[in-house]
């Protein structure tokens, strides 16, 4: 699931690059995206090689290759007809129980499981606000599995944090917050626009959203830019 401006801007590439073999300037994709600053396009373009959608070219002045298109979208695909479908749900709110102290990994099993937990959708860099508003499905799960208070899941899409132990595929378990301490995993909502499953820490007093893989870089953000949506307690992972 992308924003429709990563969208647009995937397109706009992708239609560039077929047409002249060279990926468009900076400006060009600030004033198609009609973007106040080019810092915005250097945040979508971050997102969209963070999902694994283009790749810049090392050594090589705004080079840019499309690896892929959104999967729902038709290879002759362009923006119009692109509507992802969602159903809206609320949050699950277990009974309280022992907090593990370390995120806990746990089988993809759901016959005995007694608290329901709604799936909201897909995390990664860039993924939009509706990622985590709207339900896609509901796991159930045993109660001492979780604490206290609301809690939800997200599917995991990238290679960003796999030091971390979170691969692609894998299902994250979140506990609904606004606030965490520095190290956590958590869902930090970025300029109100892009979710990201990051760790948090803190540079003086702007905030630092680290990855847990060398090959992306930790993104340092004012304390007004980033809001916390819930802490990482669990991952189930399919085999």
């Amino acid at each position: 699931m992308l924003t429709r401006k990563q969208l647009e801007l995937l397109m706009f590439i992708n239609e560039r690059l077929k047409e002249s073999g060279v990926p468009p300037s900076f400006d060009e994709m600030k004033d198609a995206l009609d973007l106040a600053s080019k810092s915005g396009i250097h945040r979508l373009i971050t997102a969209l090689e963070e999902r694994g959608f283009i790749r810049r070219l090392p050594n090589r002045a705004r080079a840019l290759e499309v690896i892929r298109l959104p999967d729902n979208m038709a290879p002759s695909g362009g923006r119009r007809g692109f509507s992802p479908s969602v159903i809206e749900g609320s949050l699950g709110k277990p009974q309280p129980a022992p907090m593990p102290k370390a995120p806990a990994r746990f089988a993809d099993n759901t016959d005995g499981g007694v608290v329901p937990i709604p799936v909201m959708g897909k995390i990664a860099a860039g993924v939009p606000i509706s990622a985590i508003e709207h339900q896609t499905r509901t796991l159930s799960l045993p109660p001492d599995m979780l604490g206290s208070g609301e809690h939800y899941a997200l599917e995991v899409e990238g290679d960003s944090m796999i030091e971390a132990g979170i691969f692609d595929g894998d299902t994250a378990i979140i506990k609904k917050g606004e606030s965490a301490n520095a190290g956590d995993i958590i869902v930090a909502l970025v300029d109100d626009e892009e979710a990201t499953l990051k760790r948090f820490r803190r540079k003086g007093a702007s905030i630092a959203l680290e990855a847990a893989n060398p090959a992306y870089e930790t993104r340092i953000f004012g304390p007004d830019r980033v809001r916390v949506q819930g802490r990482l307690i669990g991952l189930i992972r399919r085999y």
